[in-house]
């Protein structure tokens, strides 16, 4: 493919005068809707925003390469603006910019096209190609321009491989490089065409590997990194590092490699790099800690590696879990499982047993790789143990010995044990201090920064000491520190919370105000997912439960306001933690542009999940988007578990799902309000969550 297939003279502009980056966006969508590419100009103007607030798209040297991908595009293409005054573009040398190529690309397995756009990016590293193309005279001279310096250069992968050092034989400087965005697109192959321009200005032999949206190019081999001098990294995604240990190694943003390629080159020559020892991870990046409109990226990438991570086990226990309810259904348990319900036969005992291992893993290894995305490998162990202790609270004081206040030799635990009992452990009725899926995500975040910082006071160290850096300080230091701050302030906190909320939940239901009740415990189910709120909501409707067998043993009948409301309330919290996986799925249906391929491949699951009343299906999307999935699935549950308490609809069971529906009082208006909430949910999603880039 020619890069002129791409390019269609209406997308073409050599005139073009904007006052604004903003400005200068909107005119290159409506260059390239004006050559039929796309199929939705605002979702594909979305995608074009979205994608610069990731980070500027204003790469140096007068060049703008803005570009969006998604199913909003019907076929590849560019469009092409020459800004001979030049604009403020917030490019990352802050010069104006005068040439600016659109990118189009579709959401396809088919890219043939990524190799096309990789060349022009390459091209446009050349100042006399560039300068060529400003002084066009039209349209026609813009494009020959193109096809002619596109025939003289070799493909990509041609211009790459020349690079080749493994063989040679000279005693010149050699190094190896690495290039990688997270797009892939155009960022990546202009730092390898500027790497390799300095490179051979300097008069050092140079191969680059090249890791970009159709895969890794030009592979360093081990033979490759031994005969190197120095390693460059210039690379702001994840790029395989431990192959380069004991290497001279100097990493940075993929912008320095289009930018700031002759001073690395001074560095390779000055023969400063330090060596790198691998004890950091076997996956490095440098995220573009300066890069302007990196910060939001840098968190979102942070916080979907935890999400990314967990979703299997979110899957594969929860449809385990689920199995076991409907073998206890068939079994014939359903209207009479009580608490026991989904372990009552063997079968249905081992698979609940196991899905409800798997589950409990969700948290950790969310908070466990939020860290390792942070800090690498030295964060993971601390990540692990601070979503632990998320997922599992503070201990109960009255499991320990020294509950009483005295040691087991009779001796008084004195001023500081008596500070620690208090503060450290669960009190007697003194609430859940479990975090959740939301103490998890801070459990992340701490323990990844807690690394980073012990990494900086670390640096200083003898280079003796270096191999105990990742084997015993960062994990004894940084597993204490995420402790202490998880058990004396984010659980107690969440304790506090949990209590007020009891309490308040018993008021409303001693007030008689049901359809209230039932709002408020739907809502609370979707807020966290599981987590203490979730938690809160449900052990309420458990000891409602109770509340009502010991009113039926007292002689009361069912039909009993004070037995109703407690059925009642079971009732509304079962369909509230039914809504928010079910309005998921069905949004990934109806919106698929909001939601991520993985997102949308796993609503099926989360359709299983929500029938069998398993909220943590949704957790995945609430952690990657938590500002506009909380809202919407909270929205949801809450109507549910109005309209339920509403129509008064009674359950007698404490979990099960759909499998249990044998024992709600008014099942077809049941199913009604569920049915109704999940579509609220999944209105709100298409309305509120911002397109995704695939």
């Amino acid at each position: 493919m020619r890069i002129t297939e791409l390019l269609d003279k209406k997308s073409i502009s050599l005139t073009a005068a904007p006052k604004t980056k903003s400005e200068t966006l909107d005119m290159a969508v409506d260059l390239m809707a004006a050559g039929g590419k796309i199929k939705d100009k605002e979702a594909y103007k979305k995608l074009v925003y979205a994608r610069e607030e990731e980070s500027t798209t204003g790469v140096g040297e007068g060049i703008a390469i803005p570009h969006g991908k998604g199913d909003c595009v019907e076929k590849p293409g560019l469009a092409a603006m020459i800004i001979k005054d030049g604009v403020d573009y917030e490019a990352l040398d802050d010069e104006p910019v005068n040439i600016l190529f659109l990118i189009a690309a579709p959401d396809t397995q088919d890219n043939v096209h990524l190799d096309v756009l990789s060349k022009l990016s390459m091209m446009l590293m050349d100042e006399d190609f560039r300068n060529n193309l400003i002084n066009a005279e039209d349209v026609d001279e813009f494009l020959d321009i193109i096809d002619k310096a596109d025939e003289e250069r070799g493909s990509v992968d041609e211009s790459l491989a020349d690079t080749s050092i493994a063989d040679d034989t000279s005693d010149g400087l050699k190094v190896v490089a690495v290039t990688s965005c997270p797009t892939g697109i155009a960022h990546t192959y202009m730092a390898a065409e500027g790497l390799e321009k300095a490179a051979s200005k300097a008069g050092i032999k140079i191969k680059i590997e090249t890791r970009g949206s159709s895969g890794a190019k030009n592979v360093l081999t081990a033979e490759d990194i031994e005969a190197a001098d120095c390693v460059v990294v210039t690379a702001d995604a994840k790029v395989p590092m431990d192959r380069f240990k004991g290497k001279k190694l100097i990493q940075r943003k993929v912008a320095d490699g289009i930018n700031k390629a002759d001073e690395i080159m001074e560095i390779v020559k000055e023969g400063s790099a330090p060596v790198f020892a691998g004890d950091t991870s076997e996956d490095a990046t440098d995220s573009g800690k300066d890069e302007k409109g990196g910060a939001g990226h840098k968190i979102y990438t942070w916080l979907m590696n935890g999400v990314s991570h967990m979703l299997p086990f979110v899957i594969g226990g929860g449809i385990l879990v689920a199995i076991a309810f409907l073998i206890d259904t068939v079994a014939g348990y359903g209207s009479s499982g009580g608490g026991d319900f989904g372990s009552i036969t063997p079968l249905a005992a081992l698979l609940k047993y196991i899905g409800g291992l798997a589950m409990g893993l969700m948290v950790p290894v969310l908070a466990g790789y939020i860290a390792y995305a942070i800090a690498d490998r030295p964060g993971l162990a601390v990540g692990f143990v601070g979503g632990m202790l998320a997922a599992s609270g503070n201990a109960a004081l009255e499991g320990y010995t020294f509950a009483g206040g005295t040691m087991i030799d009779g001796k008084g635990i004195g001023a500081f044990g008596k500070f620690l009992t208090k503060f450290a452990f669960q009190q007697s009725n003194g609430g859940n201090t479990v975090s959740g899926f939301l103490g998890g995500i801070a459990a992340g975040f701490l323990a990844g920064f807690l690394v980073l910082g012990l990494q900086k006071i670390c640096a200083n160290l003898p280079q003796a000491l270096d191999g105990l850096k990742p084997t015993l300080i960062y994990p004894l230091v940084g597993i204490f520190l995420e402790g202490i701050i998880m058990c004396f302030i984010f659980n107690p906190l969440i304790g506090l919370a949990n209590t007020g909320l009891s309490k308040m939940l018993t008021s409303i239901s001693d007030a008689g105000m049901l359809t209230v009740l039932g709002l408020i415990l739907g809502a609370m189910m979707a807020i966290d997912m599981g987590g203490p709120i979730n938690k809160a909501a449900y052990v309420f409707g458990v000891g409602m439960l109770a509340n009502a067998a010991t009113y039926l043993d007292q002689g009361m009948s069912s039909s009993d306001p004070k037995v109703v409301a407690c059925y009642v309330s079971m009732a509304s919290i079962m369909v509230g933690g039914m809504v928010p996986p079910v309005g998921i799925a069905l949004a990934c249906w109806i919106f698929p542009k909001k939601f991520t391929k993985a997102e949308r491949g796993s609503a099926i699951s989360n359709v299983v999940m929500g029938a069998s009343f398993i909220t943590e299906g949704a957790i995945p999307f609430a952690a990657a988007d938590p500002l506009h999935v909380i809202p919407c699935t909270m929205v949801g549950a809450g109507i549910a578990g109005f309209l339920a308490a509403l129509f008064k609809c009674t359950l007698m069971a404490p979990h099960g799902g759909l499998f249990v529906f044998a024992t709600v009082g008014n099942p077809l208006l049941y199913i009604l309000s569920w049915l109704i909430g999940s579509a609220v949910t999944c209105v709100m999603l298409g309305l509120l969550k911002k397109p995704v880039e695939q």
